[in-house]
């Protein structure tokens, strides 16, 4: 099935159905990745409590808030679902630790995708392994460069299909939806933090300024829509 044939099948449907689509069509082949972002505690919900065969996973770098923690354990009661959790190489982390120290990631933009790539980038890559759907958060609000993608393509480099069941969600849905549904979420998105990752990487952002401006922010560049 090419995507146009897979876009003209969701056409129409709710996230429920799109889903549930997802899996018929692809069997044991979808996964959902969280960090338990308010955005992605909504997805939960709508594959938990329609109990959809979808892989829930997500990846623990060793360095995120406790809040986080607090979020991924409630979660975890209010379900009482399988959450997959993937951690990075521990002969990695001690290999960059040991040469560079704990904080690496401050010094240039190479060091920073260095960490990235070892606690993050290479579990994902093992969760997503032999996966054909990848579901996660995105929402096009969320700054220019999300606007510009669909709410269903094609990675190329990944081959597989990506859905964002709440691209066209606001920001004031997501949070209404939790708060009307006793969604657990973290207690940061109370605080000014929109996008959160790991803790020495995360601020909370400024009125007016873009959703992940709090990601990365000491460099030079900027880093507002990294994976």
């Amino acid at each position: 099935m090419d995507l146009t044939e897979l876009k003209n099948s969701l056409e129409g449907k709710t996230i429920e159905e799109s889903m549930a689509t997802l899996v018929d069509l692809f069997p044991e082949k979808v996964i959902f990745t969280t960090s338990f972002g308010v955005e992605d505690q909504v997805i939960t919900r709508k594959i938990f409590t329609n109990n959809l065969n979808i892989k829930v996973a997500t990846i623990d770098t060793g360095r995120l808030f406790s809040e986080t923690y607090e979020v991924f354990y409630h979660t975890l009661l209010q379900f009482g679902k399988t959450i997959h959790t993937y951690f990075p190489d521990y002969k990695s982390v001690e290999q960059l630790v040991t040469e560079k120290g704990p904080y690496s990631f401050y010094g240039s933009t190479d060091d920073r995708k260095e960490c990235c790539k070892i606690r993050k980038i290479v579990p994902l890559e093992r969760a997503l392994e032999g996966m054909q759907v990848w579901i996660s958060g995105k929402r096009a609000e969320q700054s220019d460069e999300r606007r510009q993608i669909q709410q269903l393509e094609y990675d190329e480099n990944r081959k597989l299909y990506k859905y964002y069941p709440l691209f066209n969600w606001t920001y004031e849905e997501v949070r209404q939806y939790v708060k009307e549904k006793y969604i657990p979420y973290n207690a940061l998105h109370d605080k000014g933090y929109a996008s959160i990752g790991c803790q020495p990487c995360t601020r909370a952002i400024q009125t007016g300024e873009n959703f992940r401006a709090g990601r990365w922010w000491w460099e030079k560049e900027g880093c507002v829509d990294c994976e």
